[in-house]
């Protein structure tokens, strides 16, 4: 059977964020910063946390069927809650979006390319 790759996007909000907590949030927020965005398998933070309290998580996961898309959102999910609540930050309306990247459209390049061969 084929691997699958799945990208799991984990959006939310800050919630409650004391003083101390903002302040260590945005001194590390140019390791968090949208435009160092990748997917990981571990999980890459991302927020602007002076604009606004919302944040992504982006996970990069893999499976054999499509069915492993669902238990890969569940392990990023639990992966996000459990990052946040080690630090004691407050959050809420979590959501997650995945994607499969085996049903993923091609790019145009990757059409030429195909159609090349």
């Amino acid at each position: 059977m084929t691997n699958r790759t799945f990208r799991i996007t984990v959006r939310g909000v800050f919630d409650g964020l004391t003083e101390n907590q903002r302040a260590e949030l945005v001194s590390a927020a140019p390791r968090h910063d949208v435009l160092r965005a990748a997917f990981t398998r571990e999980g890459h933070l991302s927020y602007d946390l002076p604009t606004r309290a919302a944040f992504t998580f982006r996970f990069l996961d893999e499976g054999e069927a499509e069915e492993d898309i669902l238990e890969a959102t569940e392990r990023a999910e639990q992966a996000a809650r459990s990052w946040l609540t080690e630090r004691g930050y407050g959050f809420k309306n979590l959501r997650s979006q995945a994607e499969d990247l085996s049903q993923a459209p091609l790019g145009k390049r990757q059409r030429r390319a195909a159609t090349a061969r």
